[in-house]
Formats: structure tokens, sequence, C-alpha cells
């Protein structure tokens, strides 16, 4: 049996990045145990409360977001942190090292029906001379992350993460401790799944619209081969199951707000997840780019996101090249 923390000091991850793992997983315990409450702590329903990004915040988005936020900026190796749910990054320790950035409940709109949800973090190093609570200190691109990964709530609480050595997944026990599952994890790089949801196909660009229209066509169409899909509307969920045994997943641009370069978030999903993915064998894109190469400009910066099995990302860009 292996313990988060005894596997990763087996593979030489920095006692302070540890710790602020340690934290992290803290934080996600007890949103698990609000979770399994559900109903009986009060925590279900839709609050009065509209985040940054102008949606409606459910009750457990404020009360995940609050403990993570807590128990974070009670860490001494946090120099700030910045959330999906708040307007502006938060300071932490002046003399923190770290900087995190998190989506405390991602996929929260199927909280009320009983469906995974999870939480998201990236970590980053602080530049140096620059504050922990400035927006200018998070504008980093994904390739600079120390770290990445989310915790599942489902009918176990499983955390998935990389330190840059692989993805590995660690199970959460009844004593409270997460242990090592599966090692390693590789995406297979064929799949015959995609994700995305099809009451957007009318907004999106010609070119993903004729990529799902010749997925559809199955055996009969030009990709040969009969694909089903799969669509849970909860980012965590949809990526926990391309880990485990491939498929796409697609959240493109659309027209309905051609202001937006897509709907997910680049520093608390587009980020965290490519870096899962990419180390799984994987491939993370922008439909057109690699995600992790994007230039921040912005903390709540939004992007398109298409990543999963590599040979079929591969085959999705292609309908997106440009000549």
């Amino acid at each position: 049996m292996r313990l988060l923390n005894q596997y990763l000091k087996h593979h030489d991850t920095p006692d302070d990045l540890i710790d602020l793992i340690d934290s992290l997983m803290l934080s996600c315990k007890e949103i698990a145990i609000k979770l399994r409450e559900g109903a009986l702590a009060g925590v279900l329903g839709t609050s009065e409360g509209i985040n940054v990004q102008g949606e409606t915040q459910k009750k457990l988005d404020i009360i995940s977001n609050d403990i993570l936020k807590a128990v974070l900026l009670d860490n001494p190796t946090v120099a700030g942190l910045a959330s999906e749910e708040e307007d502006h990054p938060v300071g932490g320790n002046p003399d923190g090292k770290y900087l995190v950035t998190f989506d405390p409940l991602d996929g929260s709109s199927n909280i009320d029906v009983n469906v995974s949800v999870g939480t998201i973090f990236s970590i980053l190093l602080k530049p140096e001379g620059m504050d922990g609570g400035d927006e200018a200190a998070f504008m980093q691109s994904g390739r600079n992350q120390v770290a990445s990964g989310y915790v599942l709530y489902g009918p176990c609480a499983v955390l998935v993460i990389t330190t840059g050595d692989g993805v590995h997944m660690f199970t959460l026990s009844h004593g409270g401790d997460f242990i090592l599952t599966e090692e390693n994890v590789k995406i297979p790089e064929q799949t015959q799944e995609f994700g995305i949801n099809m009451s957007n196909q009318r907004f999106w660009e010609p070119e993903m619209q004729s990529y799902v229209s010749d997925l559809l066509q199955g055996e009969e169409g030009p990709l040969g081969k009969r694909y089903n899909m799969r669509w849970v509307a909860s980012m965590v969920a949809e990526v926990h199951r391309i880990l485990t045994r491939g498929g796409i997943f697609l959240y493109p641009w659309d027209k309905r707000d051609p202001s937006k370069p897509g709907k997910l978030r680049l520093m608390y999903e587009g980020n965290p997840m490519s870096f899962l993915i990419e180390q799984a064998g994987g491939l993370s894109t922008t439909c057109y780019g690699h995600i992790m190469d994007v230039e921040p400009q912005k903390i709540h910066q939004r992007v398109s996101v298409g990543l999963g099995s590599k040979a079929e990302v591969e085959t999705m860009m292609k309908y997106h090249a440009k000549d």
C-alpha cells in the first residue's frame, strides 16, 4: 500500500511541494464530506450570488471555494491563489514559493442530480520579485506548471495528479488516506468515443461541424469506424473517462459570443487538464495549437478545447488546418 506522500517522496518531489499538495488534499477531503452529506447538510441548490463569469453560483461552489481558500492561505508555501469563483487573485504569504489556481467544483450544474463533479488545480512557481496577489504573476503558459491534477468525487473520490513524471491515480480510503491505485496512466492512441455538447452544433465553426458530421457517419463515413458519443457536462468526468479508456473531448469555439475564444477557462481547466493529458501520452489543443503554449493575458481567460487520444486529436486538427 503506497500512500500519496510516500509516493511523492519516492519520486523526489520537493518537500514544500508535497506540503502544498497535502493542503490541497485536506481541502478536497472536506469537500468530499460535504458532497456526501448533500441535502442532509443543506448544501444543495443555488445561491443568490453571481461569479465573475456571470454564472449563477451553486451553494457548494461557494463552500468549496471558501474551504480551499482558507486552507491554502494558511500554508506558508502559498504566495497567492486564483479561483474561478474569485474576481481577482488573492495574495498569500509574501515569502511563499508557489501560486495555485483552481476550479473549486467543476461540473457543479450536476450537483443536484448526484452526478460526478470535481476539483481541478494547477501549481506554478511565483516569479522572482513579484507579488503573489498580482494578476501579472499568474500570466505564465501551461508549460510552467510544476504540478496539476483533480479530485473526482464519484462513487469513490479519486485524485489524479502529475508533477511532470507521468500521471498517477490515488483513491481516498475510509481511513482518510489517498492510496495509489494506478501508476503511469497511458491514454490509448486510438479511440471510437467522443464527447461534445451536440446542442451547440449550429454555432460551431464549419471545420468542427464537418469533423463531427464525419464521426456520426460511422463505418460508411470517411473515418471508417463507428463512434459512440458520451457527454457528462463535467470536464473532470470527461477527462477521467479519457484517462481510463481513451476518447476525445471537445468544447470548441462557437459564435454565440464571438468575442470569447472558448467556453472553458485556460488557467483553471485548460492548462491543468492539458498537463495531465500530455503526461499520459495524449494531446491537448485549442483545435489549432497546443493549449499549454497559449500565453495568458488575463486570469479568467477562456480557451477552446480538443483533447484526448493522440491519433484522434490529430485527425480533428487536420479538419482545422489552414491552407
